[in-house]
């Protein structure tokens, strides 16, 4: 791809002076139709060492208007960053709708730099590369216009700076250049197999000759306002370019079919709720697996390592109780709950997924959602509140996002509490007529029950497609809040050890 570089080309003063103010005024009026537009630019800035990205960085930052651009330097990897997902931190710095991000490194430079230096093999790269391509995708479908920028400079070129950097200032000069340098074919190599396997449709790469400056920032500035105007007049959601992947068609498939047969078994009706506790059991268990969670969840700190609790269910389900008995358990230190409501403005202004990666823990730590992402296809599917095309494709991109979270080492918990359609009613009327439990019951839950049999359909589905070997769904049976209470305190418990002592899986039982 390299070769499509035009090297050698340049600009003379008379020419930069003639183009650039040019430049500058679509800058402006692009960045003026972005606001309104309901999209965001990712502008990111990548390539060969010395070709003088930090400059082009503020070149751009005097074209547009700042007050919606943000600068996000990617190079010097923090210890908060390391101890969450690798995208982790590529999330937080996702544009709002209306807004542009310029990305001085990205989501491309690690697995770059560990395959150039032999840290990573072929393989393991192409599996980076078939993420960030998925995440690409992802990020263009919610609306981001993705412009990727390659500054190609030839060895020569780039011997010679760096030897023209030992004799002048050091200002502004990259750390990692003489260390890219020495291993300019190398990395040549590795780049260029990366560019060719993410040079897509959606977020094709631009192949910027860097040797003259003015010259570089002139196409750097033309590849910009193409693919702003190409990205502001396409429609939200991209023409793909391949085929309709056949697990989207089975989805499809199947939503048909249990649209036209919503009185078909469901994995719900699997779930033997009969299921119970006399309070003499109850209270000898649960004192026991509080104890032992107590302690894992020291264990998960020392060991540095991070554990995500999602918690799904009906109205009434007994989420929060759920939920109060295991953080009886855990140290205060140690754990957030975020509930998850409707989103707020600013979350509306980002990818629906966005809002979770920032709840993300550290290592050592513990984030418990009281609700979660699964929203988008439960009641955004069943109220409308999604297009089909929007809840359909949510599948493949939950799935990604949890198999980020468990390839980190984080322990993945997702737990449904079903309880019956009755005992449901039951509870209800009980909220109703205690002073205590009165702000619990709103005409909402009332009205959701009368689609009891449309959320059942969409539950279904959500297990069926986002229950996998690696994060399984646990159906907790809910009628008996104290039987709820103990098969999630059981099934944490035997997670939690298992991640901390992988070897010993098999061992399934935790002493109660």
């Amino acid at each position: 791809m390299f070769e499509a570089a035009e090297v050698g080309r340049s600009l003379t003063k008379e020419e930069f002076k003639r183009l650039e103010p040019e430049i500058h005024r679509l800058f402006l009026n692009l960045q003026q139709q972005l606001r309104t537009s309901g999209k965001s630019v990712i502008i990111i800035v990548s390539g060969v060492e010395g070709a003088g990205k930090g400059e082009v960085v503020d070149r751009l930052n005097r074209w547009f208007d700042t007050r919606d651009v943000q600068t996000h330097a990617f190079w010097d990897e923090t210890d908060e960053e390391r101890q969450r997902p690798r995208f982790w931190k590529f999330w937080q710095s996702l544009p709002m709708r209306g807004t542009v991000s310029v990305m001085f490194g990205s989501w491309y430079t690690k697995p770059l730099v560990d395959a150039a230096f032999a840290k990573i093999d072929k393989a393991e790269l192409d599996q980076e590369l078939k993420r960030i391509e998925e995440l690409e995708r992802t990020l263009t479908i919610d609306g981001n216009i993705i412009v990727k920028l390659w500054f190609h400079l030839s060895k020569a070129v780039q011997h010679e700076r760096l030897e023209k950097e030992a004799k002048v200032s050091k200002f502004k000069k990259s750390p990692l250049l003489e260390e890219f340098s020495k291993n300019y074919d190398r990395f040549a190599k590795v780049s260029e197999r990366a560019l060719r396997l993410t040079d897509t449709g959606f977020a094709p790469w631009h192949i910027i000759e860097a040797t003259d400056p003015r010259y570089r920032d002139i196409s750097v500035g033309d590849a910009i306002v193409g693919r702003m105007e190409t990205g502001l007049t396409e429609e939200a959601e991209p023409k793909s370019d391949v085929e309709p992947s056949a697990e989207s068609t089975e989805i499809q498939m199947i939503h048909d079919a249990l649209s036209a047969k919503s009185s078909q078994i469901t994995v719900l009706d699997t779930v033997d709720l009969t299921q119970s506790l006399t309070d003499a059991e109850y209270a000898k268990r649960i004192n026991k697996l509080q104890l032992k969670l107590h302690d894992l969840a020291w264990e998960m700190h020392s060991a540095k390592r991070n554990a995500v609790l999602v918690f799904e269910g009906w109205d009434a389900g007994g989420k929060g109780s759920a939920i109060r008995r295991l953080t009886t358990a855990i140290d205060a230190r140690l754990y957030r709950v975020i509930p998850i409501a409707a989103p707020t403005d600013e979350e509306k202004g980002h990818h629906y997924l966005w809002r979770f990666w920032r709840h993300i823990p550290r290592a050592g730590y513990v984030t418990i959602y009281d609700r979660s992402w699964y929203g988008r296809v439960l009641v955004e599917r069943v109220e409308g509140f999604a297009q089909p095309h929007e809840w359909l494709r949510s599948y493949q991109e939950i799935n990604d996002f949890e198999e980020h979270l468990v390839d980190h080492g984080v322990a993945l918990f997702k737990f449904w509490i079903h309880v019956s359609k009755d005992e449901q009613h039951r509870r209800f009327k009980e909220r109703e007529k205690d002073p205590r439990k009165q702000h619990k019951i709103t005409d909402e839950d009332w009205r959701n029950r009368e689609r009891w049999d449309d959320y059942k359909s969409a539950i279904n589905d959500m297990v069926a497609h986002t229950s996998t070997a690696r994060t399984p769904w646990t159906i907790v049976a809910g009628n008996d809040k104290k039987f709820a209470r103990i098969q999630i305190l059981e099934t944490v418990c035997v997670g939690l050890k298992q991640s901390l002592f992988p070897e010993a899986q098999n061992n399934k039982k935790i002493e109660t």
